[in-house]
């Protein structure tokens, strides 16, 4: 890019980001998030089945981590029942079905290391 030039940018959750990784890792970066997403690629889970695919993850970490992929349009929390124990199942959004590609490469790229 040349001085002077614009910088393009994207507005996405009433942020502006001039890097498409800057966004993308804002969204799926951190320890867990991009781990949550790879465990829903095959299909809805249960906060409990998360929990055993993910032990090292603690209860509190685990719930922040999916009310923040909720809030940024990856995840659809559905809530069954009305009262408890409720079913409260985590799905992929398009939004997060789009990042599947992505994470598989990843997952492909990690065994390789």
């Amino acid at each position: 890019m040349q001085s002077g030039e614009e910088r393009p940018s994207k507005r996405y959750n009433n942020k502006t980001y001039y890097c498409p990784i800057s966004l993308a890792m804002d969204l799926i970066g951190g320890k867990w998030k991009g781990v949550i997403l790879y465990y829903l690629l095959s299909g809805e889970k249960r906060f409990s089945e998360l929990k055993i695919l993910i032990p090292e993850v603690t209860d509190m970490t685990l719930s922040i981590q999916l009310k923040k992929l909720e809030q940024d349009g990856l995840i659809i929390r559905r809530v069954y029942g009305q009262k408890p124990p409720l079913k409260v199942l985590y799905k992929l959004t398009p939004l997060g079905e789009k990042v599947g590609p992505a994470l598989e490469q990843l997952c492909l790229w990690g065994e390789g290391v």
